[in-house]
């Protein structure tokens, strides 16, 4: 029986951006960016990068579009707060058996809680739920 567990905030975000940045098929079309390189984890989540719609090229070079995620980092997980289609973002991550809660904020936002290493894969649903949501810009 295995009973290493991943706990660590920085290392699941890592692993969650490494998912993005590597997937070329159900996630592509999503971008990491503003990646805090030395982040560290803080009891209320210190925001270690965006997820953003890619746009394609632009004037300025910069090809990041709509943020549609946020991921943070604690302690023991990773938190994502789904931007973009937050409902979506909410069925998919019980559907994926994630812990998840509403944030009321305006615009609304999703919490999705990676707190398992092993939870990065199903946490992809998420992400892809909330890449294909509505476009809002």
């Amino acid at each position: 029986m295995v009973t290493d567990r991943l706990a660590d905030g920085v290392r699941i975000a890592q692993l969650l951006a490494s998912e993005v940045t590597g997937n070329e098929s159900r996630l592509r079309g999503l971008t990491v960016v503003d990646a805090d390189p030395d982040v560290e984890a803080t009891t209320d989540g210190a925001l270690a990068y965006r997820i953003a719609r890619e746009r394609g090229g632009s004037a300025d070079g910069d090809e990041s579009g709509e943020t549609v995620a946020e991921v943070y980092v604690q302690p023991d997980r990773a938190r994502i707060e789904a931007i973009g289609a937050p409902e979506a973002a909410a069925t998919a991550a019980t559907e994926a058996d994630l812990r998840v809660r509403p944030k009321a904020v305006r615009p609304p936002r999703t919490l999705v809680f990676v707190e398992d290493g092993a939870q990065v894969k199903r946490a992809l649903e998420v992400l892809d739920a909330v890449g294909d949501g509505p476009h809002t810009q």
